[in-house]
């Protein structure tokens, strides 16, 4: 992966406004950009309520005066920030085509596309009804205000040889138990009684009526979901299922096991942190932090 760039790079140039703009909405560390986000985490919680209330004939029905008024104060809120993102990014376009930017722009372009290019006739609300449901996308923008979350993906990225090849494990154990209960539910059954496979006169037929549908019952059994809607009936189908359920179990920490690996890797190679906080004398800081990230307080190099 790419090198983190530092916040000095990551800062625009220009008068002093921009680089003060930029430190609220893009950092976290100062008591401003604090508020600012614990303000934009409200008003994401509260868009994804209203889309999801909207949902609910009842409710909509009675107050869509006051959930279309939230909707366009959140709409203007978040147009706000977006101009406002742009205005300090240091290279506006790259982070308009960025993918933070394109959550960003899709959180607010549903409710344009809305009000200015759909007709207002019955199948034309439907649409609209589908359009406006985009605005789920604004639960990604909590992604953005993680502190942890880049660690994270970084951690994934780098285990993703060894989780690639264990989900090539689970695909392989969940074709042969597929195609194997298909044999043990469907095409042994029918053999016994002296049936061809496409012959369904007097047999009742088995819920494992193909392949993929095994598939789909293997893939359910071996996450321990267990819907119950596919069940086997002979004894050698539920010894099947029951190695299948302890196969699932075991595989299940797996993966959190690799990416936890990278993540302490990781956090052991880090240098501990040498800057103290004059204020709250932590010390616990990234090489880059400017600000205290527990108090806010602009830190001082030591020596």
């Amino acid at each position: 992966m790419s090198r983190r760039r530092s916040k000095a790079e990551q800062r625009p140039d220009g008068p002093p406004w921009r680089v003060t703009m930029h430190d609220v909405i893009f950092e976290s560390d100062t008591p401003a950009g604090w508020v600012f986000d614990v303000a934009l985490l409200l008003a994401i919680l509260l868009s994804v309520t209203v889309v999801a209330v909207e949902t609910i004939p009842s409710v909509a029905e009675r107050n869509w005066l006051i959930l279309g008024r939230f909707e366009w104060f959140l709409t203007v809120l978040f147009t706000i920030e977006y101009t406002a993102r742009l205005a300090c990014a240091r290279h506006p376009l790259r982070y308009a085509v960025s993918f933070w930017g394109v959550i960003d722009l899709l959180s607010i372009l549903p409710t344009y596309i809305g009000f200015f290019f759909v007709e207002s006739d019955a199948n034309s609300f439907v649409i609209l009804r589908s359009i406006r449901l985009l605005r789920a996308f604004r639960v990604l923008k909590l992604w953005r205000m993680m502190d942890d979350a880049e660690e994270l993906s970084q951690a994934i990225w780098k285990a993703r040889h060894k989780i690639i090849v264990f989900l090539i494990v689970v695909l392989v154990a969940v074709t042969i138990s597929g195609t194997l209960m298909y044999f043990v539910e469907n095409v042994i059954p029918r053999m016994t009684r002296g049936e061809s496979p496409a012959d369904d006169s007097e047999f009742i037929a088995s819920q494992f009526d193909s392949i993929p549908q095994a598939m789909y019952w293997a893939i359910v059994t071996m996450t321990t979901v267990g819907y119950g809607d596919i069940v086997p009936k002979t004894t050698i189908g539920k010894f099947i299922s029951a190695t299948l359920i302890l196969l699932g179990y075991s595989l299940i920490i797996v993966p959190s096991g690799f990416v936890t690996a990278e993540l302490t890797s990781k956090k052991s190679a880090e240098p501990a942190g040498e800057t103290k906080c004059p204020r709250c004398t932590s010390a616990e800081h990234h090489g880059e932090a400017v600000y205290c990230y527990r108090c806010g307080e602009r830190l001082t190099a030591e020596g």
